[in-house]
């Protein structure tokens, strides 16, 4: 059995019941850490509290290992109980969905067990889950690389009255383009992107297209370590929302669409003013 594990947005604690029972049964354990990071991933001893709390030793499983090795990973599960675990819910990114088209290919039993994820979580900020309209992803821009992609899909969310959830990127054991180039590979440091970044980027993007899809004066909710103890919401324009400082790691943005009065009433709590 492959046993897909969600684990919410907070810490090891965040992990449900039903969770827990099937991570203690298996002889297994991986936890995805890429696609996304719980808080304690951030501390040095985030991994031992777990491990400590499941009473199993966990293997970290970058993007690397997930993608070149998930074979040796459903083999594993085609003869004993493996958990795969996965921070928010499993199947808030794509590549655990490929996970399950293999395993099911290699006719290995698959179990999901689901939990809270930042597609639902967003609701704290007080605009209803239903008004959403297409999730965008945010990359990092380079010197050489600047994608637009997600200006249509804003645009086209902004003409429907629909808000928009912007995931910012984050770069957890990425190779750099240097090393790939000399044949070696190196990592680069971490690097998660702030608000304050995407905005930026946004504005870029903006004023290069000139669709007036967005604009400085767009009205936005800013969500910093959602799940966790000191998370941060904080509503305002994008020219407001520069200037605040959201602190660590992670963060995402919501460019607000047609709201609802008592959607209103709930971005008023979290004002900027």
């Amino acid at each position: 059995m492959l046993y897909i594990v969600g684990l919410g947005l907070g810490d090891e604690r965040d992990i449900t019941i039903r969770g827990l029972e099937a991570v203690k049964s298996c002889k297994k354990v991986y936890m995805e850490a890429y696609t996304s990071l719980l808080s304690f991933g951030l501390s040095s001893d985030g991994l031992s509290r777990m491990e400590k709390l499941y009473g199993k030793t966990i293997t970290v499983a970058d993007r690397e290992m997930v993608e070149e090795k998930a074979d040796e990973i459903l083999t594993e599960a085609s003869k004993f109980d493996v958990a795969f675990l996965v921070v928010g819910d499993p199947f808030g990114a794509t590549t655990h969905s490929d996970l399950v088209v293999r395993a099911k290919k290699l006719s290995v039993e698959v179990k999901v067990i689901h939990n809270a994820s930042i597609m639902n979580a967003i609701g704290v900020c007080g605009l209803q889950l239903y008004r959403y309209g297409e999730t965008v992803s945010i990359p990092f821009f380079t010197e050489t690389w600047r994608p637009d992609s997600f200006y249509e899909k804003i645009q086209r969310n902004k003409e429907l009255g629909l808000h928009t959830l912007c995931l910012l990127d984050i770069r957890v054991k990425e190779p750099s383009i240097e090393s790939l180039c000399r044949g070696r590979k190196c990592f680069e440091p971490p690097r998660f992107m702030t608000i304050n970044t995407a905005i930026e980027q946004l504005l870029e993007v903006e004023e290069s297209l000139g669709v007036s899809a967005y604009g400085e004066n767009s009205r936005c909710v800013g969500l910093a370590r959602l799940g966790y103890e000191d998370q941060m919401i904080v509503a305002g324009s994008m020219k407001e929302l520069l200037d605040v400082d959201f602190g660590a790691p992670l963060h995402c943005l919501v460019i607000v669409g047609h709201t609802h009065p008592v959607e209103e009433e709930m971005l008023e709590f979290y004002s900027v003013k």
